[in-house]
């Protein structure tokens, strides 16, 4: 990850505010509380809203990310409902997680610069034991036109940073599919995901 990226992301977080709000995401909501509580990682969890939620649910949560205002933010988020969560900064290849670690991952908006995000996918199968659970949600590539209409959507402005079912299929190939889905919803979280956007959503099974 380049310094400017790190950059872009503490400036977002620096504010008092949670940019995304405090709340969980709806999606993860709906599918976290369907599975057995066990080991959790947040891949690019930012301010902590979805880990602590997981948290408060009594998952073991470990999350990470390249933004030292977004760890600040989860861990005052943490405190404020009385979880602990082991939050790291750094880039996935450092942290030292062990193979199949995880009982589920959860990938919510972690947009990744483009050049990297099938890799990181790929990467973090390792850490997922067979059985275990990605539940993923991000923005579609025709995510696009919804942007150009309403810029308070938020999303990536680069087609290449967006996702396809085409691409999440090639990601994650040993998985069983569960969900897999483009469709169009209405966000509201914090100050940077309000409006219409389309969004792939992806929940899979490790083989």
């Amino acid at each position: 990850m380049t310094n400017t990226w790190t950059d872009r992301w503490n400036e977002r977080y620096a504010n008092n505010e949670f940019a995304y709000g405090e709340e969980p995401n709806n999606y993860l909501k709906e599918q976290l509380t369907q599975l057995p509580i066990g080991n959790i990682l947040f891949p690019a969890e930012g301010e902590g809203r979805n880990a602590v939620f997981a948290a408060q649910l009594g998952w073991k949560v470990t999350a990470f990310d390249i933004s030292n205002e977004g760890q600040k933010k989860a861990f005052q988020l943490a405190e404020k409902n009385k979880v602990s969560v082991d939050y790291q900064i750094g880039e996935l290849a450092n942290l030292g997680y062990k193979a199949e670690q995880f009982d589920a991952i959860a990938l919510i908006y972690a947009h990744f610069p483009a050049n990297l995000k099938s890799k990181l996918h790929q990467e973090l199968d390792q850490y997922l034991r067979k059985g275990g659970i990605v539940i993923f949600e991000a923005f579609s590539k025709n995510h696009l036109e919804y942007l150009a209409k309403n810029d308070k959507v938020g999303g990536p402005k680069d087609i290449e940073s967006l996702f396809s079912i085409d691409e999440i299929k090639a990601d994650f190939h040993n998985y069983e599919i569960i969900t897999l889905e483009e469709t169009v919803i209405e966000l509201n979280e914090g100050f940077f995901h309000n409006g219409q956007g389309s969004v792939i959503r992806f929940v899979g099974r490790k083989k």
